[in-house]
């Protein structure tokens, strides 16, 4: 039969501080590693935010060199080039004669222009001229008695008459009518007024003498009686 081994009151002291002192040094044990765990987490942590900013800035940089959207890469900068003493002269002549150019189809434009206006204003003088004389062929046809009126002079005086008229026809040169016609400043001068049982108030009742017109532009106002 096995001996029950008998512990002192003492030894089981020595026994239990033993105990607490082997726990002690595990939880210190314990506590050095975590703290060299976290050391660790810390150092990799430091390398892996080095490598990401490191990572980053490379991506600026080569960013930074990567040309731009729809732009062409080129292998070598464009250099400025300096324009010619040659060219400068020739962009400045080329110039010159395109002035010149534009200055002398205005000019021409405008010499035309004189040239007409001219033209119309020395036939205008000329039918105004030549009015008092076909005035005075169309009195003297209207004094011809009645008996005369198969006269060969009077028959040669119509026709040059009538000849004038078609060649002012031709120039566009038009009597103005007024008999019968409201009146009009602009065609008309009135010199006196009369009563009229034909006509209205402010009609023309009388031409005391024709007018005429050149190019729709009055050459003599027609001299008229108005009905007051």
């Amino acid at each position: 039969m096995a001996e029950e081994k008998t512990i002192s009151p003492q030894e089981e002291e020595v026994t239990l501080e033993q105990d607490e002192t082997a726990g002690v040094s595990a939880s210190q044990e314990e506590t050095t590693e975590d703290m060299a765990g976290e050391a660790s987490f810390e150092e990799a942590s430091a390398e892996s935010g080095a490598k990401e900013q490191e990572t980053e800035s490379g991506a600026e940089e080569a960013g930074a060199q990567k040309p731009a959207k729809g732009e062409k890469k080129s292998p070598f900068k464009k250099k400025e080039k300096k324009k010619d003493k040659r060219d400068e002269r020739i962009e400045e002549l080329t110039d010159q004669v395109k002035r010149q150019m534009a200055e002398f189809e205005n000019f021409r434009k405008r010499t035309e222009k004189e040239k007409s206006q001219m033209y119309e204003i020395g036939a205008k003088s000329i039918v105004e001229k030549i009015l008092p004389v076909v005035d005075n062929f169309e009195r003297g046809l209207a004094a011809v008695p009645e008996e005369l009126q198969d006269n060969a002079f009077v028959d040669g005086m119509d026709k040059i008459y009538k000849q004038m008229m078609t060649v002012f026809e031709e120039m566009d040169v038009k009597p103005i009518e007024a008999v019968g016609k409201e009146f009009d400043p602009e065609f008309h001068n009135a010199v006196m007024q009369v009563e009229s049982e034909e006509y209205q108030s402010g009609v023309v009742a009388q031409e005391l003498q024709k007018g005429y017109t050149y190019r729709g532009a009055v050459v003599r106002h027609s001299m008229v009686a108005v009905v007051q």
